[in-house]
């Protein structure tokens, strides 16, 4: 059954991703199979007519259950695939023939789909969707500028998001809840990380403006999509002079904001998912004296492949091979915070408001500049003031 791409933001709860990684195996780029299984898979799969056999998840840099951005493309393979589907994870420093071995181990297990998450797979991908070409890839937070092709590979279908509103719709509402002293906690400046960041100082700034306060932000990349000692250092030292809220964008990383938060009184906003059950759970098991999540600035990751994955099996791979699906609020609800009344962790914040500034967004009223050029930072009123730290 084809999913409504209206109906984006549905977003499984966080029962369904635990059992989701559970649901099929996982593996390392060693895992063996057999090619002659591989090549009829994929045969049938050009053909068009035949529903997926199985399909391959290859990880971005992390884990699995980074409860962000890889486990919810995970969550959406596992479960629309039920057993018929593994997921590869590669190491920390792994270069390009790296994540082509994982491609071509899949491929030898007997995948005819291939999900690859996140823009370190652009040129593994102009080798490999040449290399299997009855091969479908589905490549998330990939664009043809980093795949390097003339085109986007006619197996290959892009999804990429504009996170730069989610951003911006997370740092408004911060700002107008009366948070003056904000952070930004990046991953790596990657191009949806430095999106993301991008959004919300612009967000700040314009509630910043509207409020005639004010504000400060810290803003950071960590280097890595995990937490450590010496981000959760460095995150204490922001929140013990008087960093209120830190927007922790880059999968695990938000472990070292939390871990600081919570020893200072202070709170987060969560990425890409909504991420208050992590709160709500650590409250309920005594790990967490208080939910340190105040909402989340998301994107439909688990959405966008459960479409994607719907379409091919609807025989509709044709209508999005070689194409590159950019989502934003003009095409939908595939961006924005969570307003369920468990997620909603602002004092004054309403959603009243939210939906107001979010309409502005999607009519084009707001726009929001979304350069992913690191160098390029957002130009801020006189009421903002942003601490690029190197």
């Amino acid at each position: 059954m084809m999913i409504s791409r209206r109906n984006f933001l549905a977003v499984a709860g966080a029962a369904a991703a635990a059992a989701a990684l559970t649901a099929c195996g996982g593996s390392s780029a060693s895992s063996t199979s057999t090619a002659s299984s591989a090549a009829s898979t994929a045969s049938s799969a050009a053909e068009g007519g035949g529903k997926i056999v199985k399909v391959a998840l290859t990880c971005d840099t992390g884990t699995i259950d980074d409860e962000s951005f890889n486990q919810a493309c995970w969550t959406a393979v596992s479960s629309y695939m039920g057993d018929d589907c593994q997921y590869y994870i590669p190491e920390a420093d792994a270069s390009d023939e790296d994540r082509e071995t994982m491609i071509r181990q899949a491929v030898n297990d007997g995948a005819d789909v291939i999900v690859c998450v996140g823009y370190l797979y652009g040129a593994s991908l102009a080798w490999a969707a040449d290399q299997y070409p009855d091969v479908k890839f589905i490549a998330i937070d990939v664009t043809q500028g980093d795949i390097g092709t003339d085109a986007i590979p006619a197996n290959c279908y892009c999804i990429t998001f504009k996170e730069e509103q989610a951003g911006y719709l997370a740092g408004y509402a911060i700002a107008k809840d009366g948070k003056t002293k904000l952070g930004f906690l990046g991953g790596m400046a990657v191009p949806a990380v430095i999106r993301y960041g991008y959004g919300f100082v612009q967000g700040a700034d314009a509630a910043a403006a509207e409020l005639g306060q004010n504000i400060e932000i810290n803003y950071f990349y960590g280097g890595q999509f995990y937490g450590d000692a010496n981000i959760t250092s460095r995150m204490e030292g922001w929140y013990s002079n008087g960093t209120q809220v830190v927007f922790a964008c880059g999968g695990g990383i938000y472990t070292s904001a939390v871990e600081a938060a919570l020893k200072n009184n202070g709170y987060v906003i969560g990425v890409d998912v909504d991420q208050n059950y992590i709160g709500a759970n650590g409250v309920a098991d005594g790990t967490y004296a208080y939910n340190p999540f105040i909402t989340s600035a998301m994107k439909g990751l688990s959405e966008a492949v459960n479409t994607a994955l719907a379409d091919i099996d609807a025989g509709s791979w044709g209508d999005i091979a070689g194409s590159n699906g950019n989502f934003g609020l003009e095409d939908g609800d595939y961006i924005g915070l969570p307003t369920d009344a468990d997620s909603w962790n602002f004092e004054s914040f309403t959603t009243d408001e939210y939906e107001e500034v979010k309409g502005k967004i999607k009519s084009g009223e707001i726009t929001v500049d979304n350069s992913s050029d690191d160098a390029t930072k957002p130009t801020v009123s006189e009421f903002t003031t942003v601490n690029y730290i190197q």
